[in-house]
């Protein structure tokens, strides 16, 4: 008989707050986590991960990853002024004697050795241009002059304040479906592609763009949207350590605490979005331009 998913749902909050690593976040197999909520197995295991950005991995993370997990790929769904600060930051910590001292990875290549690695912008140009269609012109103006001066954080946050802060991370979900759609079919593509696999995907959280990229593969997979549910909503207590950290970061581009948060209802607001909007995911996967034999592969890959 299946354990009742409230006890599930108790027993798996309580194993995500495990320390797997000793610097990646939100770290989990997420076949497992479906599978131990559900009672059932509906996902493979072993195949599809998903963390916050493992740029500070230590090698003994960077050992595990491969020994443990046996991750082939890592998709990093971040955008170029992420990896611009990502590097900026592995910069300045490599002045730092103390941590080069504690985390010997730090003189290595952010990228491990070894792993393949595809770098998907998954809020690229087409998101960029749907955000900058909803300023004022005025604000507009100010944002062109702004990165034409080389201000790029400071014309980022313009769009922080006005656009995405009003939009909510439920809104910005939606404008993610409806302006990524060639961004969402290459990552959608790449997890139906066994040699990909194990794959481990991340942004800089990886909780929003990852857990949009893992709820459209969990959708195709059909499991109920409250197993889904629970495995967003994991990423929020899974982030508490780097809290403050991201707070830094949210606010740098005018965005506010909710933005760290896992709203409870985001899961079935994107469903809701894709059933009204284009007829379910799979009406969803041909508008990007999908065919049925590419997303019954995925069903086939990484299904029971």
């Amino acid at each position: 008989m299946a354990e009742p998913r409230d006890n599930l749902r108790q027993r798996q909050t309580g194993e995500a707050k495990e320390k797997l690593f000793d610097n990646i976040l939100n770290f989990r197999d997420v076949g497992k986590t479906i599978n131990d909520f559900l009672g059932e197995k509906r996902v493979a295991e072993g195949k599809i991960f998903r963390s916050a950005r493992p740029d500070d991995a230590t090698m003994a993370d960077r050992q595990r990853l491969w020994e443990e997990y046996g991750i082939k790929t890592i998709m990093d769904l971040r955008t170029v002024t992420e990896h611009t600060n990502a590097a900026k930051k592995r910069t300045g910590d490599l002045t730092i004697p103390a941590l080069v001292q504690s985390n010997s990875a730090l003189a290595e290549p952010i990228k491990i050795p070894g792993m393949n690695y595809l770098e998907i912008n998954i809020n690229g140009k087409g998101f960029e241009r749907s955000l900058l269609w909803q300023l004022k012109w005025w604000s507009f103006l100010k944002l062109i002059t702004l990165m034409l001066f080389g201000y790029r954080m400071q014309a980022i946050s313009i769009l922080g304040r006005e656009v995405m802060q009003l939009r909510g991370l439920i809104g910005l979900g939606y404008d993610s479906l409806d302006h990524c759609g060639p961004e969402i079919a290459e990552a959608l593509r790449a997890f139906s592609r066994s040699g990909n696999l194990p794959m481990l995907a991340h942004c800089t959280q990886g909780k929003d763009r990852t857990g949009l990229i893992i709820a459209l593969i969990l959708f195709l997979l059909r499991v109920p949207s409250d197993a889904i549910t629970n495995d967003y909503v994991l990423s929020e207590s899974e982030l508490l350590p780097e809290r403050a950290e991201r707070m830094k970061e949210i606010s740098s581009i005018g965005l506010t605490e909710d933005f760290a948060g896992c709203p409870g209802d985001w899961v079935e607001k994107m469903e809701g979005h894709l059933k009204e909007k284009y007829g379910g995911v799979e009406g969803y996967c041909k508008r990007i331009g999908m065919e049925e034999e590419e997303w019954e592969t995925l069903r086939g890959v990484l299904g029971y």
